[in-house]
């Protein structure tokens, strides 16, 4: 039986090894018999290992008369070797990494073989020796392990899976090596695992799911690898008081924890939005929170200074606002609080302020924010520049920007938004409020302050540019205002803090919320579709929003993807683009040399002949009341498009039309919609008509509809017989000979990207409109 004043000495090494919380290995019973030797062939194991590890000076005091179970074998804290009876219970041997280094022909194998013949081994501990290769699965042989250190050395490959065998396995640290690969699911079950560190490695992948089931999960560490995306939910893991992975790239959910915390790094990830408020400060146990150097927004939790256990706190590095105060409380254990490279306002708390008579003293970090220190209004102290205090991005205290167009279409006017409206519209861009995302940024769904619903798009930007380097794109954008587009509301710009640049764009859009026009043709139900008047209303709408975008403003906006899913409808069925090219976007896409760079080098005139083609699908799914969902379907349509007008058979084109408002229009309005849309869908750019020519045809139909109604209120579906229409057909067509093949001329205009905005049906679902330019796949466009 072992001495007691050997066991004592490994089990204190032991737990100043191991993390806090591990377990600690039961002890032998005590007593006061001398201790059996130690088995010949597990002495000749521990002289095997010694050799296979070159001899290292710890090991030193290891000779062929050495008492292991005697205590001879310990030599703390750098080695020890504890028994129970006759029979090598723990082995601690740790150096520093390497030295002295192995010998050449070292086996990671043939060293965990050696082991295997220690079956009673439960505590092992191979920390800083210099092992290299890959830790082999047969580690699954020491079925009794209850904690394995082999953290410090040159492991590779991947988390064995031999692990997975060790059922009685506690603790396993595989900290400082060179693991890479995914953190394997299987970890998640098993059942005693109270300590999981695998910190300061090269995993990568998402934490798998798997972990909120370990039950017994005490500690986590992850730290310095490169994990991603969000945490599995934590918050059923009552016994879990420590989580640290700091330094990867999780996020940006905040993880959800259990109330018993102690510790929780977050540092330097991806992490983003607002704090999750109720769930922090119910955390009565917490002492050390590390938030710093991530991308959380909104206003600073003063309340996390006064948890009743805090004892550090560091949440540097964030985009925090609020105002701090001297009323702010802190709590009896703070030690030390870093609030720095924020946007907060106002002045330090007075409990954070030094204390001659308090010992010890909290260490406070406040710099790079706009606090006034010396409580005389200047920031300048250790703090932000005052010009950048002042600026608007910072959304605390701002008054609103000047406007820029007042609002005559019954929206408000374009204005400079801050950050602060923003994030309070959104909640801080809260998930559940996101929208959609592509590779230029997000699209958000918010409320103002009086109510109204916006659509906001995040838009990152290039590196080193000013709000000046925008200021004639913002000019563009605040022109884009007409009643039927999704009309822009206003920007803000968000800055870095070291530099002033601007690192984000947000552009604020009116939020339409009654469906697209597709929703309301081929995808309506009954009794929700829209009326042969309505349809050609909505086709006007979309052909005057066209036109304003062509010539409505200089230079104009081509080559617009238009869809008809991307065509939404407010509560008086007026009909809005919501996608449409911006230039901030365009040239982001042609320094990417991406889908869209060929399609926007290509001149205005072609550009609009793009956006009539486009327009002529839409005319096509109007008429038809059937979803166009690639260019094969166009071609197919367009066929039968080209009987149905091909004679002056009126059963043809009635049979073609959706059989929802056959009966209710006009044959000579239907024949006119008909035409025009055939004449857009031509092959050849040039063949196509001039969006002047296209509204002309339009507004044409839709007066002859409305002559037909009324003469005809009786007798849906009977032909026009009118001399008066007679009359506007023979202007029409005479007209039409002298609008034929006109192109409208205009400056040529630089390439251009596209704004991206969603579109909330009535059922709650949201449709993206998100455009890229050129059509990447033709199939693939409608």
């Amino acid at each position: 039986m072992a001495a007691s004043s050997s066991h004592v000495m490994a089990i204190v090494f032991l737990a100043a090894l191991l993390p806090a919380s591990s377990p600690s290995p039961s002890p032998p019973p005590s007593s006061s018999s001398p201790a059996p030797p130690l088995q010949y062939s597990q002495t000749w194991t521990l002289f095997k290992i010694q050799q296979m590890l070159n001899h290292p000076p710890m090991l030193s005091h290891w000779r062929r008369t050495t008492d292991f179970c005697g205590g001879g074998g310990t030599s703390a804290p750098s080695a020890a070797v504890v028994c129970y009876g006759d029979t090598v219970t723990q082995l601690h041997i740790a150096g520093e990494r390497g030295s002295p280094p192995l010998p050449m022909n070292f086996s990671i194998g043939a060293l965990v073989l050696a082991l295997s013949r220690l079956p009673d081994l439960k505590v092992l501990t191979l920390s800083g020796l210099g092992m290299w290769g890959p830790l082999p699965d047969k580690i699954g042989r020491l079925e009794s392990l209850e904690i394995v250190n082999v953290s410090g050395n040159y492991l590779y490959g991947g988390v064995p899976a031999g692990i997975a065998g060790l059922a009685s396995l506690q603790t396993l640290v595989l900290d400082d090596n060179l693991l890479a690969g995914e953190i394997p699911s299987w970890i998640g079950d098993m059942p005693s695992l109270a300590v999981l560190s695998l910190r300061n490695n090269s995993l990568s992948g998402a934490v798998p799911s798997s972990l909120s089931r370990m039950a017994s999960l005490r500690s986590l560490v992850l730290a310095s690898n490169n994990l991603s995306g969000n945490l599995p939910d934590l918050g059923m893991l009552e016994n879990l008081q420590v989580l640290d992975v700091a330094g990867n790239a999780l996020g940006p959910a905040f993880p959800a924890i259990g109330r018993k915390v102690v510790t929780v790094v977050l540092s330097r990830n991806r992490f983003a939005g607002g704090l999750p408020a109720d769930e922090l400060a119910s955390l009565y146990l917490l002492e050390r929170l590390d938030l710093s150097w991530n991308r959380f927004v909104g206003p600073f939790m003063p309340a996390l200074l006064s948890l009743p256990a805090i004892r550090y706190l560091n949440v540097a590095g964030n985009r925090f606002t609020g105002v701090l105060s001297d009323k702010v409380a802190c709590g009896e254990n703070l030690r030390f609080v870093d609030l720095s490279s924020n946007l907060l306002t106002g002045s330090e708390p007075a409990c954070l302020r030094p204390e001659p008579e308090k010992k010890p003293a909290t260490v406070v970090l406040v710099n790079a924010n706009c606090l006034d220190i010396a409580g005389d209004g200047d920031t300048s102290s250790q703090q932000h520049p005052s010009p950048f205090c002042q600026n608007q991005a910072l959304a605390v205290g701002i008054t609103h920007g000047k406007t820029v167009k007042l609002g005559a279409l019954g929206i408000p006017p374009y204005r400079t938004f801050s950050l602060v409206e923003l994030e309070a519209a959104t909640d801080n861009f809260e998930n559940s409020l996101l929208l959609g995302q592509d590779s230029f940024g997000e699209m958000y769904r918010g409320r103002l302050g009086n109510g109204t619903l916006v659509a906001i798009r995040s838009l990152k930007v290039k590196r080193n540019q000013t709000s000046l380097n925008f200021s004639r794109h913002i000019e563009t954008i605040s022109r884009l205002r007409h009643r039927n587009l999704v009309s822009a509301l206003g920007h803000c710009f968000e800055y870095d803090l070291d530099d002033s640049t601007v690192t984000q764009l947000y552009l604020v859009f009116e939020y339409v919320q009654n469906g697209n026009l597709r929703s309301r043709i081929s995808q309506g139900t009954e009794g929700r579709k829209l009326t042969w008047s309505q349809r050609i209303s909505a086709a006007i709408g979309v052909a005057n929003g066209i036109q304003f975008l062509h010539g409505g403003m200089m230079p104009g906006l081509y080559g617009n993807n238009l869809k008809i899913n991307n065509v939404l409808l407010d509560q008086n069925h007026v009909a809005k683009i919501s996608s449409y090219n911006i230039p901030i976007l365009g040239e982001a896409m042609k320094s990417e040399g991406g889908a869209g760079s060929k399609h926007q080098a290509e001149s205005p005139m072609l550009s609009d002949k793009t956006d009539i083609f486009d327009f002529g699908v839409i005319l096509l799914e109007i008429v038809s009341g059937k979803p166009i969902t690639s260019l094969y379907e166009v071609e197919i349509m367009k066929e039968l498009l080209l009987w149905a007008v091909a004679d002056e058979d009126l059963v043809r084109r009635r049979s073609f039309a959706d059989q929802e408002v056959s009966k209710g229009c006009s044959d000579e309005s239907l024949r006119t919609i008909m035409q025009i849309c055939l004449r857009c869908l031509a092959k050849e750019a040039m063949q196509r008509p001039s969006i002047e020519d296209v509204l002309w045809n339009l507004q044409f139909a839709a007066q002859v509809q409305d002559d037909w109604e009324g003469d005809n209120h009786s007798n849906e579906g009977s032909l026009v017989s009118s001399s008066s229409r007679v009359t506007k057909s023979s202007r029409f067509q005479n007209e039409q000979m002298t609008r034929s093949g006109r192109e409208k001329e205009g400056e040529v205009s630089s390439a251009r990207g596209s704004v991206w905005l969603q579109a909330a049906t009535e059922d709650g679902n949201f449709e993206t409109a998100c455009n890229t330019g050129r059509r990447q796949a033709e199939d693939e466009r409608y």
